[in-house]
Parts: C-alpha cells; structure tokens; sequence
C-alpha cells in the first residue's frame, strides 16, 4: 500500500502561479512512477503531467506544457507540481497517483491516488 497526500491548493488570480505537493509514505517511493491529474466540475479527470521513477523522463498534456513543471525528491518521498502563468481553465481538483513501473504513465491506470487538493482560479 502507497498512501499519498496531496496539499499546496488554493485560490489564484490568473497569471499567478502556485506549488503542489504530493508526500508519499508505505513502500519505497522511488519504486514509483508518479503522475498528476486534475479534475473540473462536470468533466471527467484528465492527465497533467508524470515523472519515472528517478525523475529523468517527464511528459505533459499539451495545455500546460511550457507553464507546469513536474519534480521529485525521492529522498523526501515528495513529487511536486509547479504551475505557473495559471489560467481560469486550471480550475479543479488535482490528484497525485502513483504506479510501480518503469517510464512514465499518462492515462490513468495507476495504482494509488491521493484525496486531491483543489486548485481555484480567478479571472
């Protein structure tokens, strides 16, 4: 088991930025892929970005390519989401999720997800 928690949300005018983390604690977290993922009202959940295990493969969805920034540190059992030039489109509910294989995961066929911390927005 893999428990994950997620913290860093909150509310922000657009074009701000803010930095999620995710803290993980039960297995050994560098045995992880990592992934975030976000979910708005009435919209089913959708792929943020992922890192590999030891941080040196990361992927992102196309609208927020160039503005997040996915980290890891493995000795601090954390993975980390950097979201700048935040847009009113960024508002939802965003997910850690983590998977003990090798690469990174972008659909969502992960294995443990965290409670999700929720990320507002403002025009």
């Amino acid at each position: 088991q893999v428990q994950l928690v997620e913290s860093g949300g909150g509310l922000v005018q657009a074009g701000g930025s803010l930095r999620l983390s995710c803290a993980a604690s039960g297995r050994t977290f560098s045995n992880y892929a990592m992934g975030w993922f976000r979910q708005a009202p009435g919209k089913e959940r959708e792929f943020v970005a992922a890192i590999s295990r030891r941080g040196g493969i990361t992927d992102y969805a196309d609208s927020v390519r160039g503005r997040f920034t996915i980290s890891r540190v493995n000795a601090k059992n954390t993975v980390h989401l950097q979201m700048n030039s935040l847009k009113p489109e960024d508002t939802a509910v965003y997910y850690c999720a983590a998977k003990p294989v090798p690469g990174v995961v972008t659909t969502a066929e992960y294995d443990y997800w965290g409670q999700g911390t929720q990320v507002s927005v403002s025009s």
